[in-house]
């Protein structure tokens, strides 16, 4: 391991950590996208590579479709069965948070190293490969659930079945097209969500226990983003990426940024913003507060924040360039970078009425976080190794990981009784 990388890989796994739990604010696809725009964002700006510059929107985007994707997952009931009290049903829970979980990084993943791979002279096929994912996903949802009736998490959506059959699928355009640096990517950045998620409800299971009044359900989601954004860094700078263009042609990233900035923001506030929501979040912590009239002005304050943030984006990188050629340089993607991440904390500081009251302590650690990752992102720049693929070692630390679930799966149970939000997939 060289020097530096230890330390990029903890910057990344802190900026998709942050991004993720604050993705627990809103949920769904919206939210897991924003956060893995983000991730993306973070090792483009550790890798210090001008021709990743070029092509920033386009890799935060395919990052933010993948992870974003699998926020189509039901996981609710799933942590409840971790939260239980005999061995089967307990383990069984942290096993199906560890698939979720690895299906959220190997697309995620998976995605953003096509996007790295992708070159003139071995373009990757997009219309062809989000064709057969989408087969794919029908095909694996139909045989799985509708056939086999392999439910795992009954009465919830089993949307899982086809978040496995686009990975398949994604997996097999790789291997096709010998995309072997993706593929090592989507293994490494699905391991490292896949254990983040397992080991986050294992610490939230813990946290209830100790009674510590702190929100932890924002400590799991926060590791899944954290151990997943290490091991999408790990995946990145241990394999061999093609050199591209260092040029950008503005008109290609136009689209991609506009979803980034507008779209994906947007429907994170149309989805997340709702009078009753605000309106029974204040009077949770202030009875007597004219609640209605304050949540007219965070609805009003968080919509507009959109188009003029999207506006001052757009500016920035499309209407004061005078050519088709951008150059892209590390300060534009530093200030993206903060910006982006900076934009999602605001929204959650607004949507849980932070700004108005203390009541929420892990809202203001997002902005430590902020700070931290804003003075440490430029300080390193990992080299780049190619380790190549070792499925004979990648079999054995699955074996590890698994025995590790066990044994915290044995700790969970033996710290509690009965919890609230406990469930039984197994009577």
């Amino acid at each position: 391991m060289n020097k530096h990388l230890l330390p990029t890989l903890l910057v990344t796994g802190m900026s998709l950590g942050t991004a993720w739990a604050i993705r627990g604010q809103f949920g769904h696809e919206q939210g897991a996208a924003w956060a893995g725009g983000i991730g993306a964002l973070s090792i483009v700006l550790l890798a210090k590579r001008q021709d990743w510059y070029a092509k920033v929107f386009q890799l935060a985007l395919v990052s933010a479709a993948g992870w974003g994707v699998t926020g189509i997952i039901s996981y609710g009931i799933v942590v409840g069965y971790g939260r239980g009290v005999d061995f089967g049903n307990v383990y069984y829970g942290l096993l199906m948070l560890f698939v979720i979980g690895g299906l959220f990084g190997l697309l995620g993943g998976g995605l953003f190293g096509l996007m790295l791979s992708d070159r003139e002279d071995q373009p990757v096929l997009w219309h062809r490969l989000i064709v057969e994912m989408t087969i794919g996903g029908l095909i694996f949802y139909y045989l799985l659930i509708e056939e086999l009736g392999w439910l795992m998490t009954p009465p919830r959506s089993e949307a899982w079945a086809a978040c496995f059959g686009m990975s398949v699928a994604m997996f097999w355009y790789m291997i096709r097209h010998q995309h072997y640096a993706a593929l090592r990517l989507a293994i490494f950045t699905g391991a490292g969500a896949a254990f983040g998620f397992a080991f986050g409800n294992f610490l939230q299971v813990l946290g209830t226990v100790s009674e510590i009044k702190f929100n932890f359900w924002n400590v799991m989601e926060y590791s899944i983003g954290f151990f997943g954004g290490i091991g999408m860094a790990y995946g990145t700078f241990t394999s061999e990426w093609p050199e591209t263009a260092e040029n950008s042609n503005r008109n290609n990233f136009l689209a991609p940024l506009l979803i980034l900035t507008l779209i994906i923001p947007f429907i994170v506030w149309d989805q997340s913003f709702g009078t009753e929501r605000i309106v029974n979040t204040i009077k949770g912590f202030n009875p007597t507060a004219n609640a209605e009239a304050t949540t007219k002005n965070i609805q009003w304050l968080s919509f507009i924040l959109i188009p003029v943030t999207t506006y001052y984006w757009l500016y920035h990188f499309y209407i004061r360039q005078k050519t088709s050629k951008t150059l892209i340089v590390y300060q534009d993607v530093y200030r993206f970078f903060l910006g982006h991440l900076g934009f999602y904390i605001v929204f959650s500081l607004l949507i849980t009425c932070a700004v108005i009251s203390l009541y929420r302590i892990e809202q203001y650690l997002y902005i430590v976080n902020l700070i931290a990752i804003a003075f440490l992102i430029g300080r390193y720049k990992p080299s780049f190794t190619n380790r190549g693929l070792n499925i004979s070692r990648w079999a054995v630390n699955l074996l590890f990981i698994l025995i590790a679930i066990a044994l915290m799966t044995v700790i969970a149970i033996s710290s509690h009784g009965e919890l609230n939000g406990a469930h039984d997939r197994f009577n």
